[in-house]
């Protein structure tokens, strides 16, 4: 059965799912030595790599009617990336994460934690990003349909619970970033639904899948890329039509 709520409610399951799956991990995770810890990071990091990978090949790959590959999209990742990155950097939206992560962590009482910051940024950046909270959040105010974010409050709930067991409490506020970026997207929606076209969705989908797979190569080697700092290059692909 469906449960009938408000517009936003969606986003509520989605928040209240990653804090569960969160507070769930964090039990768990005090249970797990720190070579298990270790290894459960890396487990999740090659999902992460391999979610981000298929997905992204399932956009950038099209076969034709005499069954050969063709690559699709290339001017479009291309440019949205480069282009993107560049206005990141110059906003600097990796620092502003950190320092927000910097302030809940403070706020929070987790000053002593050294994996607060880290877990809450990339714990953030694989949970927003992606067509289905975009689509979710629309769908959610205008339609009053809360099945994709059902869906995401699930996928997420793993993700998070994973996370947390393997890199602390700072994965849980995840939810806050989750809050704050879908709600926007639902108070927004009446606007954004006519630009979220199916070429715009396809390209939002295509990039933030590398986003994503780039969130796991961090994750399996350290903060290499600075990932936020790329996420201009999700509006950039929504808007490129060619």
């Amino acid at each position: 059965m469906i449960i009938e709520g408000f517009a936003g409610f969606g986003t509520v399951v989605n928040v209240v799912g990653i804090i569960f799956g969160g507070v769930v991990g964090l039990i768990g995770g005090r249970l797990l030595t720190k070579k298990l810890q270790d290894t459960l990071q890396m487990s999740c990091a090659v999902a992460v790599i391999f979610i981000g990978a298929s997905c992204t090949l399932s956009k950038m790959l099209k076969i034709n009617a005499d069954d050969s590959l063709e690559v699709v999209g290339i001017m479009m990742m291309i440019a949205s990336l480069t282009l993107g990155g560049l206005i990141g950097e110059i906003i600097d939206i990796d620092g502003h994460m950190e320092r927000f992560g910097v302030w809940l962590r403070s706020k929070t009482g987790n000053d002593g934690d050294s994996r607060f910051v880290d877990g809450f940024v990339t714990a953030s950046l694989t949970v927003c990003i992606g067509a289905m909270a975009v689509i979710g959040a629309i769908e959610d105010r205008l339609l009053g349909n809360y099945t994709i974010l059902y869906a995401k409050a699930v996928l997420d709930l793993i993700i998070i619970l994973v996370m947390t067991a393997s890199m602390g409490k700072g994965c849980i506020f995840s939810a806050v970033s989750v809050g704050i970026f879908q709600g926007t997207i639902t108070l927004l929606a009446g606007f954004l639904q006519p630009l979220m076209t199916d070429i715009a969705l396809s390209n939002l989908s295509y990039i933030g899948n590398i986003l994503i797979f780039c969130v796991g190569i961090n994750l399996m080697f350290g903060q290499k890329i600075r990932v936020a700092n790329f996420l201009p290059s999700l509006i950039i692909a929504s808007a490129w039509t060619c």
